[in-house]
């Protein structure tokens, strides 16, 4: 994925970026977004922008693919895993399938893998209802979801920002394996610095609407720029050398 310069607003609901330098995200490769304030809801509405946005997936300009192809040619995962509460997990891991026209064999199959894939026993969890989950049950099934038509592209938008700090670090360790396992393009966007350094292998930061670092995760911390040394600072425990 690469963006070309652009009058826009950039990913998130960021300040009007006069001058953005491009970003290429190769496939097999996982950036997370890092930033002071902000969110994701406009990503989609960026990747379907129109002439003169000219953002890229897959090396085509977004105004000239069918928008809903394109919107289900990318996994989404949100926070609380955005489920329908009045259908099953099953039902809900299902859908984008049952959409694009699968077979109902081939959407039980597929359930069943994905299921099995994120740790939930079909014969225990697959006729169950979201209240009948917890936390991270949920987010399993939000990422499930996500991967049911095996996209190329993965968007996560602080999925495990609503978890206790247990089950958080269980699911940040269970998916970084998982990404690495995948081997697909996932955009992760987070607040928190340790989630970035966990799960992502190059880290963009913005600030006040603007990129202010794009470094791999071991070099991250040493970029020279006053709001990522700040992050730093305050990624160093009471007692720990800082960065």
């Amino acid at each position: 994925m690469r963006k070309q310069k652009t009058t826009a607003r950039l990913l998130l609901g960021f300040t009007r970026l006069n001058t953005v330098r491009p970003i290429t995200l190769r496939r097999r490769f996982s950036p997370t977004l890092h930033w002071k304030s902000g969110e994701a809801r406009r990503w989609r509405s960026w990747a379907e922008a129109g002439a003169g946005k000219r953002p890229y997936v897959n090396g085509q300009p977004t105004d000239r693919v069918d928008p809903i192809r394109l919107r289900r040619g990318i996994g989404y995962v949100i926070q609380e895993g955005g489920l329908f509460p009045h259908y099953t997990v099953a039902e809900n891991i299902g859908l984008v399938p049952g959409l694009e026209g699968w077979a109902r064999d081939r959407i039980g199959a597929r359930v069943a893998e994905m299921m099995r894939l994120v740790g939930l026993e079909p014969g225990e969890y697959a006729g169950r209802k979201p209240r009948e989950l917890s936390g991270g049950q949920r987010q399993r099934v939000g990422v499930a979801r996500a991967l049911a038509v095996d996209p190329e592209i993965l968007l996560m938008d602080e999925p495990f920002g609503a978890l206790d700090p247990v089950t958080r670090a269980e699911l940040q360790n269970e998916f970084a394996d998982l990404a690495r396992r995948l081997g697909k393009t996932i955009l992760f966007v987070t607040h928190d610095l340790r989630e970035a350094m966990r799960v992502g292998s190059r880290i963009v930061m913005l600030a006040a609407g603007k990129i202010v670092a794009d470094a791999r995760r071991e070099e991250f911390l040493r970029v020279e720029h006053p709001e990522v040394r700040a992050f730093a600072a305050s990624f160093a425990m009471p007692g720990e050398a800082r960065a």
